[in-house]
């Protein structure tokens, strides 16, 4: 459902659309709509939906970008996930406020977050 001036949609940059998939499947078990060779998208996946265009930008916090954070129940066992699949641990499992978290970069170099409390 669609909720009047509330996120709707995220899209993100990807240099390889396929590995992209290929990550994101293993370990978050998204599912994928190809919109030809420069598109993919997801839907309902994360609680959201949103999409993956060719680009040889990557997003990160260095740049300015919005951080995404994940939460797991697990966090150790999807810090290995990620690594398995491919991403890169870019800082690893630290203490905040209210929970601990690691950030990790995506086969593009995009950023993002996973906490637990």
């Amino acid at each position: 459902m669609n909720n009047h001036l509330k996120i709707n949609y995220l899209e993100f940059p990807a240099k390889n659309i396929k590995a992209t998939q290929d990550f994101f499947q293993q370990v978050f078990d998204w599912q994928f709509t190809d919109y030809g060779p420069d598109y993919c998208a997801f839907s309902n996946q994360a609680g959201i939906d949103g999409g993956f265009y060719l680009s040889e930008l990557n997003s990160s916090t260095e740049s300015g970008s919005a951080l995404i954070v994940f939460y797991s129940k697990t966090l150790e066992q999807t810090q290995l996930d990620i690594k398995k699949a491919g991403g890169t641990i870019k800082q690893a499992i630290f203490d905040f406020p209210g929970g601990r978290r690691f950030h990790f970069l995506d086969p593009n170099g995009n950023e993002f977050a996973v906490w637990s409390e």
